[in-house]
């Protein structure tokens, strides 16, 4: 699946759009025709990256920037401004396009933002686990995560709705048939816990089956 872009532009550019050459790369793009559907949008769709064409809004772009990034602290922000001597300062972008450039020239710049290919992505409803970045993002909050979290991770993403047993997860997480104390698991659940749940003592999506081991829900 490739990776997902939040696409804002209003009615008045002066360009051709970029979205068409985009979309025929398999990029799914959504597309606000302001910054506020794109702020109501933006944890439904739970975008990889933003695009901001500023110069079809006829605004600098550092509003939107500054209020998508407050909404997703991580998340890769492209901006493209009216050719000028000198780009916007603390637009907060990550990367900033003046006008006139080529589609190619677009796919270069925003393709090193963009998470991992497919091979090396898990996307299951709202999550996302980056294989390679050791990364995991739901509903827009972000997390880097050890090795090892990242496995159990992935084995439960791989058995969304199924109880995983203990002593299934402590073998396959720590590569041994000693299954004697799986207590330590118990501490990386928790942690897995603080890098996806809104409130870990109140766990939504990943919960424990008592006696026999633990299920994430999407």
């Amino acid at each position: 699946m490739k990776a997902r872009i939040l696409w804002i532009e209003g009615k008045r550019a002066n360009s051709p759009s970029f979205i068409s050459a985009l979309r025929k790369k398999e990029y799914q793009i959504e597309v606000a025709p302001t910054g506020g559907s794109a702020l109501q949008m933006l944890l439904e769709f739970d975008p990889d990256l933003v695009v901001i064409n500023a110069s079809s809004l006829r605004t600098s772009g550092k509003r939107i920037c500054r209020e998508l990034r407050e909404k997703l602290k991580e998340l890769p922000i492209v901006l493209i401004v009216e050719a000028g001597p000198n780009p916007p300062e603390d637009s907060c972008a990550n990367v900033v396009l003046k006008l006139p450039f080529t589609a190619r020239k677009l796919l270069n710049r925003i393709n090193p933002l963009l998470p991992a290919d497919e091979e090396h992505l898990i996307h299951v409803g709202h999550f996302r686990l980056d294989l390679d970045r050791k990364k995991v993002r739901h509903q827009g909050k972000e997390a880097r995560l050890t090795p090892r979290l990242t496995k159990l991770l992935q084995i439960l993403l791989q058995h969304v709705g199924e109880v995983v047993e203990r002593e299934n997860l402590f073998r396959q997480v720590w590569n041994t048939e000693y299954i004697g104390d799986t207590r330590t698991l118990d501490v990386h659940i928790s942690w897995l816990r603080q890098a996806i749940e809104e409130n870990p003592r109140q766990p939504v999506y990943l919960k424990t089956i008592r006696g026999v081991g633990y299920r994430l829900d999407v």
